[in-house]
């Protein structure tokens, strides 16, 4: 679900902040598909900033706090990705997202808290299945392989 398809969930965003959000991450969303990430998370940053406050009643946030996370685990900045995917967590429709479990599982295992990767990596496990592990290094579903039973 993108920001774009979404506004009546916004109704504190004033059209005009709106579309500069949508401008703002699209632009990051083109950096981040050029691996100019630290320019993506400055457009992010940019956009997260019309969010209103709280930040955490909102799906932007949401969205806009992975696209951060998901630039700085790309930087291998896992100390920022961590940080920042965890503040997503506190934002609407990110508990119970594979994919958002997923990216900061990874974050955890590269940091070294492996209890914490354990956890977040299940549930992406849980909620997507192997597929959700595809494309990414195998490291992490042959980690959660350790510690789960029944994984192939």
């Amino acid at each position: 679900m993108s920001l774009e398809d979404n506004q009546e969930f916004y109704p504190d965003i004033d059209d005009f902040n709106y579309s500069k959000i949508l401008e703002l991450s699209k632009k990051g969303d083109n950096y981040a598909r050029q691996q100019e990430l630290t320019k993506a998370i400055d457009s992010y940053y940019d956009a997260l900033d019309l969010v209103p406050d709280p930040l955490e009643a909102y799906s932007a946030a949401t969205w806009l706090f992975v696209a951060i996370g998901e630039s700085y685990l790309l930087s291998k900045d896992y100390e920022n990705a961590g940080d920042v995917l965890q503040q997503a967590m506190y934002c609407p429709d990110a508990i119970g997202n594979p994919f958002i479990h997923l990216i900061l599982g990874k974050a955890q295992f590269e940091l070294g808290n492996f209890n914490r990767a354990k956890d977040e990596l299940a549930r992406a496990y849980i909620g997507g299945g192997k597929e959700i592990f595809e494309g990414n290094d195998p490291k992490y579903y042959e980690y959660l392989k350790t510690l789960m039973r029944g994984l192939d």
